[in-house]
């Protein structure tokens, strides 16, 4: 049962009548369907918040040579649950992908549609595509969820070492990325199709990114209400970043996240808020060590006395007997298949870092080599000696690292 509903009279009026009851059963008919599709509607927005939060990350990685913060806030009670994702993703190199996205609509659909986005949006930069392949790719997967699967999303990938940014865009509002002086600058990004349109070439481009500036995605909720358009809220975004760095610059990351969302007015929450905030602290060059190796049989022991040198310019002696050996089984088992030059980097950060790459795509698995066997052994090695190891797969190659504690 919804609820009751009773009629009453004063003593002096005469009493209900047929007619008088027809139409209060008509009445409380129409109100109890009313009531109905009240409590059905917020049980739709309850579930699909709580999809939707379910599918966004519980947690921020932490990368070498970049802060990250993020924040989500549902619209209000008087919307229905969008589709607003953000993400980031560790890429080889210590490289991060950056991502914000906005599925068109407010019902489960389109938070369900957001999760399939996201999970393709992670599945192809573990590939480590170009940020307009990854666009292109992800507009081909909106197609064949079917018609009208519209989306906006924006996506970068940072290169600490380089300190470097390159963005693609997919008709989302453009980043803004705040200097250390202070001053707010809108990317130019060409804006490029929403993702589902169909058979749209995507464009990329590639930008400074110095120590100390603060990259902001966020979707158009932030920006954009009843009572400003997209570029007057994009201003308002870039006053309130020079009035946050005036007071301290660079300002917090969480700080800054939270003074950002100030800007929203009391009328100004008709649609989901997704923001991702990025710091770049970048690794400078002297914390990096980087080589091409021919794949020869005497390449191990080479590559062992560049580890050596490295290492002992760095003052990390502790480490040198594990690091070379380490260096010289996953060099060796490079050599074995890599028919170009391999690399071979070391980054020095909170962790000792060494990346060798080759380009035969097939990634290693570690095994248990039987007492008779010679080898088969080395990646048993790696897995005992090493703080953490894996291996990336790469567009043209793979990448096996390992990470060993300083000090």
């Amino acid at each position: 049962m919804i609820g009751a509903a009773v009629l009453l009279r004063r003593p002096d009026r005469p009493p209900f009548e047929a007619d008088d009851l027809l139409v209060a059963a008509q009445l409380a008919t129409h109100t109890a369907l009313g009531v109905d599709k009240a409590v059905l509607y917020g049980r739709e927005a309850y579930i699909a918040d709580a999809l939707q939060r379910e599918m966004l990350p519980d947690s921020l990685p932490q990368p070498t040579g970049v802060q990250l913060a993020s924040r989500y806030l549902p619209a209000a009670e008087s919307a229905r649950v969008g589709g607003d994702w953000y993400d980031a993703i560790p890429l080889p190199g210590s490289r991060v992908a950056l991502v914000v996205g906005d599925v068109m609509g407010h019902s489960m659909t389109s938070a369900a549609i957001m999760g399939q986005l996201r999970t393709t949006v992670q599945t192809l930069a573990g590939l480590d595509l170009a940020p307009q392949e990854v666009l292109y790719h992800l507009d081909e997967q909106a197609q064949r969820l079917g018609q009208d699967r519209m989306a906006t999303c924006v996506y970068a990938v940072y290169d600490p070492i380089a300190h470097r940014l390159v963005v693609a865009n997919a008709g989302h509002p453009p980043p803004v990325l705040l200097h250390a002086d202070g001053h707010a600058e809108v990317l130019r990004v060409p804006p490029g199709a929403p993702i589902g349109v169909g058979g749209v070439p995507f464009e990329a481009v590639e930008l400074p990114a110095p120590a100390g500036a603060t990259l902001l995605l966020y979707t158009d909720g932030l920006v954009e209400s009843r009572s400003r358009d997209v570029w007057g809220g994009i201003e308002l975004l870039r006053e309130r970043l020079r009035d946050a760095a005036s007071v301290v610059s660079p300002p917090p990351l969480e700080p800054l996240c939270d003074e950002v969302l100030e800007i929203l007015g009391p009328g100004d929450r008709d649609d989901d808020i997704a923001l991702l905030a990025a710091r770049f602290d970048g690794i400078s060059p002297s914390d990096v060590a980087y080589w091409f190796l021919d794949p020869q049989a005497q390449t191990a022991g080479r590559a062992r006395r560049l580890v050596r040198q490295a290492l002992r310019r760095w003052d990390l002696d502790d480490q040198l007997d594990a690091a070379e050996l380490l260096v010289s089984e996953i060099v060796t088992n490079a050599v074995r298949y890599a028919e170009r030059p391999i690399t071979l980097r070391l980054l020095r950060t909170d962790v000792l870092r060494c990346e060798v790459g080759d380009d035969a795509p097939l990634l290693p698995r570690m095994r248990h080599a039987a007492p008779e066997e010679e080898g088969g052994r080395g990646l048993y090695l790696v897995n005992r000696m090493a703080q953490r190891w894996g291996a990336t797969r790469l567009g043209a190659g793979k990448v096996v690292w390992f990470e060993l504690p300083l000090g």
